[in-house]
This record gives C-alpha cells, structure tokens and sequence, in this order.
C-alpha cells in the first residue's frame, strides 16, 4: 500500500512552487493585473543601483536592509535573470519548510504520529498563501529561514550558531529583537545563574552567550551598512517603521487613522499614534506572553508572541502572516485545537480569521479598484471586525495550551 512520505510531500511544494511561478511569468505577461508583487520591482530597482556602485536607498520606498539588494544583484544581469530573486525567495521557502519538519522531530514536547506530522509539515509546504507570497517576490521567506534556523540551533542546544542567527535575522528586519526576552527565559534555566535572584536569575552563562553573540552579529552588520550608507541606512531600515504612515493594503485597526493623518497639513493633537502603537504591542509580545510561555514551550511562546505582534501593529499586510506562519505547525502539536473534541472550535476559529480579512479584502476592493470611498463606513468597521476576532483568537489559542 502506498504511503505518504516526506519526500513527496516536498516533491509536490517544489512542483507546485514551479507551478506558480510560470503561471506568474504568464500573468505578467499578457493579464492586466501583474502576479509579481510591487516590492519585488522595488528589491530589483535597489539591486541595480547597487550592482552600478550607487546606494540601494536612491530607490523610492526601498526601506531593507543593504544585504537584500546585495543578495539581488543578479536580477540586474540581464533580462533572463530578473526572476533570480524569486528562485531565492522559493528555494529559502523551501528550506524553512524543511527546517519546520524536523522540529517536529526533535521537539521533545512533540511526540505525535508520521502522518500527523505530514499534515503539519503540509501547513507551510502546501499552504496556497505561503507559496503565492514567494513565488510573487517577497522576501520573507529569507527572514524565516534565519528565524528558524535559530530555533532549531536552539533546541539542538547550539547556542553559538542559534545566535548568530538570530543576530543576522534582527538585522534582517528588526521585529524579531521580540524574542529575545523569550529566548531569555527558555535559557534561565538550562545553566546555573550567577545570582538567584528574580529577573537577575536570567544572567547565566547561555544566556550571555546567546546575547553577547546575537548583538555582536547585529552591530557589525550595521556598522558595516553604516560605513557604506550613512544615516540613510539607520532611518530607512529602522527609525522610518517608528514614523511610517501606511494606511494602503493595511488591515490594521490604526488603518482609518493613519489614512486621515496622512492627509492633514497641521499637526493634530495625536500626530504621534503611530510612535504610541508601539507602547501596547511591545507589552504583550515581548513582555507578558514569554513571561508566561517562553519556559513552558518556547515555540509556543514565539508564535503566540509573533501572532500578537502583527495583531495590535500599525501595519498589517498578508506578507505579516508568514512571521507567525512557521510557528504554527508546532503550536498546532501542542494545542487541544487539534483534538477530537476540540476540532469544531479549531475549525471556527480557522473560519472566523478567513472571513474577517474577507470583509476587509471587499470594503478594500471597492476602494481601490471601484473607487467608492469606504473608509468611513465599510473599511473601518471591517478593521475594527478583524482585530476583534484576532484578539479572541489570541486569546482562544492561549487557552489551548
């Protein structure tokens, strides 16, 4: 009898990654809406002023890291190898999917059957959303390879390669500095302390380690990037996301807002909410939730923290849902959602995140492609609707553990 294996479950990711990348080719080339997504015009255009000795940042809204457009320059050689980003994009999927599959191996909070694994594993390699963020020219999937490599380090007890890691992954794109604190925690006790003391317990040797190495990796690489772009590297890598008003293709609560702010010539008397967003989404992701999950079940902890970052930050897109995303599989292991009695509620919570970005995905539409004004009525409603039901899944799927 046939049996599923691994190995044709990746077959069939890489197949159907090919898949969409042709149709993709096919879509640009003679539909009017394009399959490749505007950041990867940007990654290209930022490449080519690299690949000709000038500044990735005299590219328009280009706000990575350098290393990207460095990664990219072979997008600029010709013609034929524009869409060498995307094969870096899906080959670095790929390998996060690989890397998700064996922490379901290792975990040693993890003993589930092959085929429960497979279906887990499946979540990220076959998972439609995932494949087309990839195939279409977003980065992400270079950042979650990073992530996950320094999991997986972690729990193979490597602090020194889990930090380094980690510290090229911050660099990468700042969000995961989150983890730290939940790293902190996890290590706390894996050696002894220098004092037993509360919160000065964390000071233990792995814990020093894993710090000193990952902001060792971090501060090279950019004083590097600042040796080679000067200031323009700091604001638009890091300090612009402490300003930015993005109130396009942004499911976020602070959507409407920002929209009216964006439009308004004189300072209004909240013209730093977008600086304040920080202040609630920082407590709980970074602060509370690994302070009670991080020692628990460290991969738990991460998703439940990634999830709550995106949920209460001031720009959210689909691309946002990958960070928490590669996370899922594990927490799926762990959680009652996935018990017999527990499914119905598992496959509500599943239908109410679908319909919730449905509702804003229409009001969205009429906006953008109809041109109905729906910020004031429909928009708004269905921002405030789809934080709601992520709050009350966040809260569903602590109850879970």
């Amino acid at each position: 009898m046939f049996q599923l294996s691994f190995n044709h479950v990746l077959i069939l990711s890489v197949v159907l990654r090919i898949g969409f990348f042709l149709f993709g080719l096919y879509q640009d080339k003679y539909m009017t809406v394009k399959y490749t997504d505007i950041d990867y015009v940007v990654f290209s255009d930022a490449a080519c002023y690299v690949y000709n000795g000038e500044s990735p940042y005299k590219r328009e809204t280009y706000r990575y890291t350098p290393l990207l457009s460095w990664i990219l320059t072979p997008n600029c050689w010709s013609e034929q190898t524009y869409s060498f980003g995307k094969f870096i994009f899906m080959f670095s999927d790929l390998i996060t999917g690989y890397i998700i599959s064996k922490l379901l191996q290792i975990s040693k909070t993890s003993k589930i059957s092959h085929s429960k694994a497979l279906i887990l594993s499946s979540i990220w390699l076959l998972n439609p959303m995932v494949i087309t963020i990839s195939t279409r020219g977003s980065s992400e999937s270079v950042l979650t390879v990073m992530i996950m490599a320094s999991v997986y380090f972690l729990m193979k007890d490597n602090i020194f390669i889990s930090a380094l890691w980690m510290g090229l992954a911050i660099h990468f794109k700042i969000y995961p500095i989150i983890y730290l604190t939940a790293i902190a925690y996890y290590l706390s006790n894996k050696s002894k302390p220098f004092i037993n003391i509360p919160i000065l317990n964390l000071l233990n040797v792995k814990n020093i380690q894993f710090i000193l190495v990952s902001l060792s990796v971090f501060s090279i690489l950019n004083a590097m990037m600042y040796y080679f772009y000067g200031y323009e590297f700091l604001f638009e890598s890091y300090l612009y996301h402490l300003v930015r008003i993005d109130h396009r293709h942004n499911f976020s609560i602070y959507n409407v807002l920002l929209y009216y702010k964006s439009s308004i010539t004189t300072p209004p008397s909240f013209q730093d909410i977008e600086k304040f967003a920080f202040i609630p989404q920082l407590f709980i992701s970074a602060v509370a939730i690994p302070l009670v999950f991080a020692q628990r079940d460290i991969i738990s902890s991460l998703f439940l923290q990634t999830f709550a970052f995106v949920t209460f930050n001031k720009v959210i897109t689909s691309q946002y849902f990958i960070w928490f995303l590669i996370f899922l599989p594990h927490f799926l292991s762990q959680s009652s959602l996935t018990s017999k009695k527990f499914a119905a509620k598992g496959i509500f919570l599943l239908i109410l995140w679908i319909i919730s970005q449905g509702s804003w995905l229409y009001f969205a539409y009429q906006l953008e492609f109809l041109g109905i004004s729906t910020f004031d009525h429909g928009l708004f409603y269905a921002s405030i609707f789809f934080f709601l039901s992520n709050c009350y899944i966040l809260g569903q799927f602590i109850n879970s553990l």
